[in-house]
């Protein structure tokens, strides 16, 4: 199964034979771990990589649920999943990014910016359909006050902690997609900010036991940035194309208002009135002054941050928007002022072979009479 077509072979186990074939080779291994499954001598190892562990069944009313908490055995589903992120990677770049890319005819850094907006849109879109469908099937968006009440959440339906696994799987295959799509070095430390965030927020809703309200936060943060990369696709079409970076900047202010004032509520003031209060990792149970007061310094800081970059990236654009019309205007001025020399020039006469001639193509000058 070849992703990539290529025009010459590379030598086996060289640098851009794996550039060029690591789609491939993540391939062939997840194919092991799915053919494994067919072995009864192999299948128990096999589920480990593909479904999420440490299950707990639950009486409930209506019989039993199955729950799941977390444990060092996620870390190899996780590793399942990076391989399916590079394989989805692979095939979006190829069959849908790649074929865009011929017709525009972009420059390299657009080039490389378009691939990059083209994969998030792919990503957050999906993201966002998935999130939406798990906050309104778990009830957290009809009954705000779960998202607190009962506290430590330790025990997770099984579609949330997939979800949580999955997203740890994308984020961490972008780490090695830095080296695989060959990214420029002035875009690497800007790109590892953007993930490494992205990791701390997610592993910190995972492991702290706030996954409901990571799931809300999650949705609001990935709603804003399909937008923003829409904008940026549709501009690289046609760079007339900047209505959409308007609507993006409304949604982004109107985001991190509603993380910020939704953190404050859950953590701030749910988790604190919640019974207990006892710090005991063994039951996942974090709810203690000290940790509040982190979330939430973690959470602000991350979004004054954001903020600050919106600043500063809307002064930058306003900046080259009065410089472009400035520029336009001077173009404008100059070219009017040639026109009026040129009428200026044409009113007193002008110049034809050395000699000033007179519109009607007479010479200025008064003839001299003969004498008689």
């Amino acid at each position: 199964m070849a992703f990539r077509r290529r025009a010459k072979s590379h030598p086996l186990f060289s640098q851009e034979f794996l550039i060029h074939n690591h789609a491939d080779i993540g391939f062939c291994l997840v194919l092991c771990v799915l053919i494994s499954l067919m072995f009864e001598v192999t299948a128990k190892t096999a589920f480990l990589f593909i479904l999420p562990q440490y299950n707990v069944s639950v009486p409930t009313a209506d019989g039993e649920i199955v729950l799941y908490h977390y444990g060092l055995k996620d870390l190899v589903t996780i590793l399942f999943y990076i391989f399916i992120a590079i394989i989805l990677h692979a095939v979006v770049q190829e069959y849908a990014l790649d074929k865009i890319n011929r017709r525009l005819h972009l420059s390299k850094i657009k080039h490389s910016k378009f691939n990059e907006s083209g994969q998030l849109v792919a990503f957050h879109l999906a993201s966002m359909v998935w999130c939406l469908y798990v906050v309104i099937t778990e009830g957290y968006l009809s009954n705000p006050k779960s998202l607190w009440e009962n506290y430590p959440h330790a025990r997770l339906p099984f579609q949330v902690k997939f979800f949580y696994l999955c997203q740890l799987s994308y984020w961490l295959h972008a780490l090695p997609e830095l080296y695989f799509q060959k990214v420029r070095k002035e875009e690497i430390p800007r790109q590892l900010q953007y993930i490494g965030l992205y990791l701390v927020h997610i592993a910190g809703a995972y492991l702290l036991n706030l996954t409901r309200l990571g799931l809300i936060l999650l949705l609001l943060q990935y709603v804003a940035e399909f937008l923003f990369h829409m904008a940026r696709l549709f501009y690289f079409t046609d760079e007339n194309n900047e209505k959409l970076f308007n609507a993006w900047a409304v949604v982004f202010v109107i985001t991190r208002l509603f993380t910020l004032t939704l953190s404050v509520l859950v953590v701030g003031f749910g988790l604190a009135r919640v019974e207990n209060q006892a710090f005991d990792p063994e039951k996942g149970n974090f709810n203690t002054l000290l940790f509040r007061m982190c979330v939430l310094l973690l959470l602000c800081f991350s979004q004054a941050w954001m903020m600050w970059r919106f600043i500063h990236f809307q002064l930058r654009r306003w900046r080259e928007y009065w410089n472009e019309q400035s520029a336009r205007k001077r173009a404008v001025a100059a070219a009017h002022g040639k026109q009026q020399l040129k009428t200026i020039k044409r009113e007193s006469g002008y110049h034809e072979n050395g000699v000033v001639k007179a519109e009607n193509g007479t010479s200025p000058r008064t003839k001299k009479l003969k004498s008689p």
